[in-house]
């Protein structure tokens, strides 16, 4: 579950946090991805060479991909007003048939589709198949559902499968919800409040199991408060290296 933003910020505000050659020109991942909204603005802001999201929910991937469709349509619209502007105000520096090319061609999001897709897949799963194919994975505000309804072994899973999947030099995103998150959800069913009871892994020893039993080189805090977003979400947003 992604965390929630402030309807009057325009952007979520923890893409102001990260940084372009995480991104530019990689193959990324977000596992977890909700309604895909955090998704499609990376692919927007950093030109992602291909992002994918995966969440368990089949009702929120039908929703990503809804949202896909609808910020392809807007900015399509967009585009048109504006060049269709630029000619009534300029008529003199492009002819028509300029104009109809630059609204075919220059959309600037018009390979969305070929760089964002959204699959319904449980992550934890299975571990066949795994193999290095992405530059960039992100796992945002999703730690905590995971290890509530898989337990440590299934925290463990998550993290050794993130490995398998980064290539050499890969980027790991990570902001893991704090112990009072899990504590305020724990009831929500049977297996996570079994799970609850059994925990030995608690979230402030994320980073020791991936630097000393995962294998990451190296950790960074990027972000301690993000501005804009809603009370009880302005989390740490960590970044390991593979």
């Amino acid at each position: 579950m992604k965390a929630l933003i402030d309807r009057n910020v325009g952007e979520d505000p923890r893409l102001e946090a990260f940084k372009k050659q995480w991104f530019e020109n990689k193959d990324c991942l977000d596992i977890g991805c909700n309604q895909g909204l955090v998704t499609i603005g990376l692919a927007m802001k950093f030109n992602c060479r291909s992002i994918l999201g995966v969440d368990i929910d089949s009702g929120l991937i039908e929703t990503a991909k809804w949202n896909l469709r609808r910020i392809m349509r807007q900015d399509k619209v967009a585009t048109k007003n504006v060049k269709a502007q630029e000619l009534s105000d300029s008529p003199s520096q492009s002819s028509p048939g300029e104009v109809a090319s630059e609204l075919s061609n220059g959309n600037r999001h018009q390979d969305l589709f070929k760089i964002v897709s959204f699959r319904r897949e449980n992550f934890v799963e299975s571990m066949d198949g795994c193999s290095e194919q992405y530059d960039t994975i992100l796992c945002l505000s999703v730690t905590k559902w995971i290890h509530l309804n898989w337990g440590d072994d299934g925290l463990v899973t998550l993290f050794v499968k993130i490995w398998r999947l980064l290539r050499p030099g890969g980027v790991f995103i990570m902001e893991p919800q704090p112990w009072s998150s899990y504590k305020n959800n724990r009831l929500v069913s049977e297996v996570a409040k079994e799970n609850f009871n059994t925990i030995c892994m608690y979230p402030e020893t994320f980073r020791e199991i991936l630097l000393d039993k995962i294998g990451f080189r190296s950790v960074e805090l990027i972000a301690d408060r993000l501005v804009g977003t809603v009370s009880g979400f302005n989390r740490p947003i960590e970044v390991y290296h593979k």
